[in-house]
């Protein structure tokens, strides 16, 4: 965004606005990666310890997680780039 249109007041409001949302966006994806992982792997509740298979399972599940969040955001940023590239033409 260009806050070059706003005084040093204003840009300092909307870039704490926009650090508040991402941190937002960041919590809300860690609370959906954990009670995804959590659902899909934790089942044997007799142990306080994560057994071997339930581990094994968590780091699958997270790996996936952040790499298919990872992909989804670098496809946003080209078709946002290819959106403001248009834009300029």
């Amino acid at each position: 965004m260009d806050f070059s249109g706003f005084n040093a007041a204003e840009q300092t409001q909307m870039t704490r606005i926009i650090e508040k949302k991402q941190m937002q966006d960041f919590m809300r994806m860690y609370s959906n990666l954990v009670e995804r992982c959590f659902t899909s792997c934790c089942n044997d509740f007799t142990s306080k310890a994560l057994s071997t298979k339930e581990e094994q399972c968590m780091m699958n599940c997270a790996d996936k997680f952040l790499k298919h969040s990872e992909r989804v955001g670098a496809r946003f940023a080209e078709q946002n780039a290819e959106i403001m590239n248009n834009q300029q033409k």
